[in-house]
């Protein structure tokens, strides 16, 4: 991760020799804070853009584990609603755990809190259309079963958005941020 750093580091050690031998105010040595503070900016872009992305690859792979433990080659439109519903519900067993495990008059924990806007947002995502890979097409459907778990593969799938009506349209990958 530290490229820039270690490249920069490289260049210097070849030009003056070992790193005890640098200024602490010289060019050499800002070059170096300068390196340092590139990667660190680029780690934390990495990062942030990992937990953007995250949500979309636990969904595929969701979706890919569905296929694996059914063995259908290619969804109907009610297997296919039905698939999706038990994804935007996947959570409603623990929600029910973790209330009854409340004792009377107590607020609600982080984690039931934390679980009650998940479920929010993909009811209401459910509602509008829901992010899909495309479960309706076997060439599809076979491309995520060999699906290897990254992001980088997830733009060859075909998408769609499917409604809580069971109607679906075509998506693009990745999601517009509107």
């Amino acid at each position: 991760m530290n490229r820039t750093l270690d490249k920069t580091r490289k260049q210097i050690v070849k030009k003056k020799g070992p790193m005890g031998t640098v200024h602490e105010g010289s060019r050499d040595s800002r070059r170096l804070r300068k390196a340092l503070a590139r990667d660190g900016r680029l780690g934390k872009l990495a990062t942030s853009r990992k937990k953007q992305e995250q949500p979309l690859v636990d969904r595929a792979a969701f979706f890919q584990e569905s296929i694996r433990e059914t063995g259908i080659e290619m969804f109907d439109a009610e297997q296919f609603l039905a698939a999706v519903k038990s994804f935007v519900h996947q959570h409603d067993e623990e929600m029910d755990e973790l209330r009854r495990a409340r004792r009377p008059g107590r607020p609600a924990s982080m984690r039931e809190d934390t679980l009650k806007v998940r479920m929010a947002t993909l009811e209401k995502e459910f509602q509008n259309g829901f992010l899909v890979p495309d479960l309706a097409s076997q060439d599809n459907v076979s491309a995520l079963e060999r699906w290897d778990g990254t992001w980088l593969h997830l733009n060859s799938l075909n998408w769609v958005r499917v409604t809580d009506a069971g109607a679906s349209r075509p998506a693009t990958f990745p999601p517009n941020k509107d």
